[in-house]
């Protein structure tokens, strides 16, 4: 179970009110406290707030119905649509834990974030995130025009168009989201954070495993491009709007237009920091 950890920086709010501590789900807990405090001050959206929270009984439950209102179209209306994503979560009961993993990481790494309801509601590349882990678990029980017909209502409502294959870890922060695309055969480690404009795509009409393989506690900037099938090692780092052709060494820098080794880490994940400086210049311009 995802843990509350002490808040990362000095300037956030305080918790609106004491959550739950000897709770078995704090995550669950908290959130429904901030969901009250919310009702209270923003009267316009209490409505909203209790139908998706305080009236569900557990946290897969409230992010379906939050995922199912946003998507649902004249094709498939909202209460068919969270009725069949509440059957593929059940097929799959590790997605609650990655879920929470997913709420916690965005509120340890967005300075944005004060709560953990503002994922929840409103952040739309977390909400992108699990309408994909719903849309890759349909994709794997065989429904793959149900799969693909989320991952174009996804593209169309938040801007996000992550083929259903596509395999993720845990513990992922999309930041802003806009402009993401990641393609069918890529694979995503545990603790990875990306910006906007992110691409894990081919490097041409190749079929077959094509796309980017991304450890664990990678940071992938804004508008970077990883193309093929290549690794980027544990710990990466990709600058904002570099190129990457060539497989990425763990807890290596790269940056530019073919992305070039500019420095080696220091060990510590920089996608849970969330820092974009290159610390410990090494030669400029490396080869990878």
């Amino acid at each position: 179970m995802a843990q509350i950890r002490a808040l990362p920086c000095e300037n956030r709010k305080p918790d609106p009110v004491p959550y739950e501590t000897a709770s078995a789900d704090p995550v669950w807990s908290r959130l429904r406290a901030e969901a009250e405090v919310a009702c209270n001050a923003e009267p316009l959206l209490a409505p909203m707030i209790r139908a998706t929270i305080l009236g569900q009984p557990t946290l897969e439950d409230a992010i379906i119905r939050r995922i199912a209102s946003r998507l649902a179209d004249a094709d498939v209306p909202e209460v068919v649509l969270g009725q069949t994503l509440a059957q593929a979560l059940d097929g799959a009961p590790d997605l609650g834990m990655a879920i929470r993993a997913d709420i916690q990481a965005v509120y340890d790494r967005d300075p944005a974030c004060t709560r953990f309801l503002e994922p929840v509601l409103h952040f739309k590349g977390f909400h992108a995130l699990q309408t994909h882990r719903l849309a890759h678990q349909l994709w794997a029980t065989g429904r793959k025009d149900l799969a693909y017909h989320l991952q174009g209502r996804s593209s169309a409502v938040f801007g996000v168009d992550i083929h259903p294959a596509a395999r993720f870890g845990k513990g992922i922060m999309v930041d802003h989201a806009t402009g993401i695309v990641i393609g069918e055969t890529a694979v995503v480690g545990d603790n990875v954070s990306m910006l906007h404009g992110v691409n894990l795509g081919g490097n041409g009409k190749e079929c077959g495993d094509r796309h980017p393989k991304v450890g664990n506690g990678v940071l992938l900037g804004a508008h970077a491009k990883v193309l093929g099938n290549i690794t980027i090692g544990d710990g990466a780092r990709v600058a904002a709007g570099s190129v990457v052709l060539r497989a990425v060494p763990p807890h290596t820098t790269v940056a530019g237009i073919p992305a070039k080794v500019v420095a080696r880490d220091d060990g510590i994940d920089p996608s849970l920091t969330m820092d974009h400086l290159f610390n410990g210049y090494i030669d400029a311009g490396a080869d990878i």
